[in-house]
């Protein structure tokens, strides 16, 4: 009788083609305070602050936060010694983000670039995924017309979108129909988020005289969150569950596959692996 053992084949590290450092954290953590302030500014004031009688100011205001933005994308890329397979796969990636988004102009919820941003950051890490947000989205914008002071904070909502697909856990181990679920459940959530916080954006500048879901200055925060929850209901409801859906649907039906196609890539393309020259011979 002879007793056979299997072993199970290690664990690949996930790719890190952009690490985070210090600076960059704290580029980060500067860029997503002034970013929650942009979107929440109207939880944040009180009814007898002035910052209402400048809300039309505001957009052009948080529109700063681009200039951040670029700072973080600086300090990752400096930090993280981003060589050349690294920018291509970051323009690759990025121009199909791009190219992707028009798909579903003028059609509800058909947007097909999030569940690529959710796969791109599960296998490339969080910041890498921040980074291809941000391009991603500022690039759309210069393909579809459309840049204007909401374009920073879309960008930044783009880039916690997929950062947190490469915070989410199991990188190394977690494979199979339990990872499809998780990135699909995570995709799900994630496309809500994004559709309320940019109607964040939005909501604030509607006039309070022409609907009585508009943000209203003098109110309480609990009024005005009551406002917000009916604005987003009658507005953006189907969109954001089409977001939703059609990110899960293409999660489950081609995730496996731009999942391995990304992981191969990955590996051929070794970006931690130290760049070495042999010396000329005699």
């Amino acid at each position: 009788m002879s007793l056979r053992t299997t072993t199970r084949p290690p664990a690949q590290r996930q790719a890190r083609a952009v690490r985070l450092g210090p600076r960059s954290i704290a580029a980060l953590a500067l860029v997503s305070a002034v970013g929650v302030a942009g979107f929440g500014w109207p939880f944040l004031a009180p009814p007898t602050s002035r910052i209402g009688a400048h809300a039309q100011d505001a957009p052009w205001l948080f529109a700063g936060v681009l200039v951040l933005l670029v700072a973080v994308v600086a300090a990752a890329i400096s930090e993280s010694g981003l060589g050349p397979k690294a920018v291509a796969m970051l323009g690759v990636l990025a121009a199909t983000g791009a190219a992707l988004r028009p798909i579903g102009a003028g059609t509800a919820g058909i947007e097909p670039m999030f569940f690529l941003m959710v796969l791109s950051g599960r296998v490339l890490g969080p910041g890498f995924g921040f980074v291809l947000g941000s391009v991603t989205m500022f690039a759309s914008a210069l393909l579809t017309g459309g840049v204007g002071p909401w374009l920073p904070l879309q960008m930044l909502a783009m880039g916690w979108f997929a950062m947190g697909a490469g915070l989410l856990p199991g990188p190394d181990r977690l494979r199979g129909r339990a990872e499809l679920v998780m990135l699909a459940g995570y995709g799900f959530l994630a496309a809500f988020a994004y559709g309320t916080v940019m109607n964040m954006a939005g909501w604030p500048f509607m006039s309070a005289l022409a609907s009585n879901v508009a943000f209203d200055p003098q109110a309480p925060v609990a009024a005005n969150l009551a406002r917000f929850v009916a604005y987003c209901l009658a507005t953006s409801l189907g969109w954001d569950l089409g977001r939703a859906v059609v990110t899960v649907v293409l999660t489950l039906t081609l995730g496996p596959a731009v999942l391995r196609a990304l992981r191969r890539a990955t590996r051929r393309a070794a970006f931690e692996t130290p760049v070495t020259f042999d010396a000329a011979e005699k």
